[in-house]
């Protein structure tokens, strides 16, 4: 009976251990993989460039902090050409962005998360009487070829341009979907944010400028493009060009808190739900 017990006694202290070794294991899977409850997560993500993209990282911000409790989530902008630098350099987890990898940043490591359709505008001030532009009208006033009102149908008043600097995706994006390789002007205001091109165009008569389609609310007039008005809608059936994709750009591929932010970023859960609320189109329902 002795030898019994002891042998019974030395099988269960084993199991014990294996019990607590799969335990051990399985508790380290749950953390690494980023699946499951908030409190397997934690950290800090930083994230700046786009300001495009802010309308739909500070939600997301927000909701993804809510989820998991453990992790800080840092987003600034400072245009998207200064967060491909920035994440290049190792300053930033994120490089938020509205344009494609330029080649310049090829051989910098850099992956690219490409998160969303991003939907531009064109505006002016609400006592503007124009309501639509012509692409060759448009072209005009970037360039500095026409610079009254009175050329396009409107008021004999003089065209203020006022739009982003040299470091904006914004701006490229204008430059490659409408420009096809035209200067801009040299004659217009620089503003460092699409919320500061949108302020300063509804307080200047004359003003014109293009913004992220979610900045433009009820103190500007957004303009017909060729007589098509802007929606997602038109956007997603080809009638309305002026889009880019906003990319998140990381220097490898995301580890940890990082990767858990982008992925829900990229998820049903957000893009379904979210994305198009704030303004946005998720990538999903672009035709092929």
């Amino acid at each position: 009976m002795f030898k019994h017990g002891k042998i019974s006694m030395v099988v269960g202290a084993l199991m014990l251990s294996a019990a607590m070794v799969f335990t051990g294991c399985g508790g380290s899977q749950s953390a690494s993989s980023g699946s499951g409850s908030g409190a397997a997560i934690s950290g800090k993500v930083s994230a700046s460039g786009s300001t495009a993209l802010l309308p739909l990282l500070k939600p997301a911000q927000e909701a993804f902090q809510d989820k998991y409790k453990d992790v800080t989530v840092n987003i600034a902008g400072g245009g998207s050409f200064t967060g491909m630098n920035q994440v290049a350099e190792g300053s930033v987890d994120i490089g938020d962005s509205d344009v494609n990898l330029p080649d310049e940043y090829k051989d910098k490591g850099l992956v690219d998360h490409k998160v969303v359709v991003e939907p531009f505008v064109f505006i002016v001030d609400k006592d503007n009487p124009v309501d639509n532009l012509t692409k060759d009208q448009v072209i005009g006033i970037l360039t500095g070829k026409i610079t009254n009102w009175k050329e396009v149908g409107g008021k004999d008043e003089k065209v203020t341009l006022i739009h982003r600097a040299k470091s904006s995706g914004s701006r490229a994006t204008i430059a490659d979907v409408v420009l096809k390789g035209q200067a801009f002007t040299d004659d217009a205001v620089i503003q460092d944010s699409n919320g500061a091109v949108r302020a300063a165009i509804s307080s200047t008569p004359g003003a014109i400028g293009y913004v992220d389609a979610p900045y433009a609310d009820d103190s500007v007039k957004v303009l017909k493009f060729d007589g098509v008005e802007y929606s997602a809608d038109n956007i997603i059936a080809g009638k309305y060009p002026i889009y880019g994709y906003g990319h998140m750009y990381t220097k490898g591929e995301p580890q940890g808190a990082v990767k858990a932010f982008l992925d829900y970023v990229m998820s049903d859960e957000f893009q379904n739900s979210q994305v198009e609320k704030l303004g946005f189109i998720p990538i999903s329902k672009m035709k092929k």
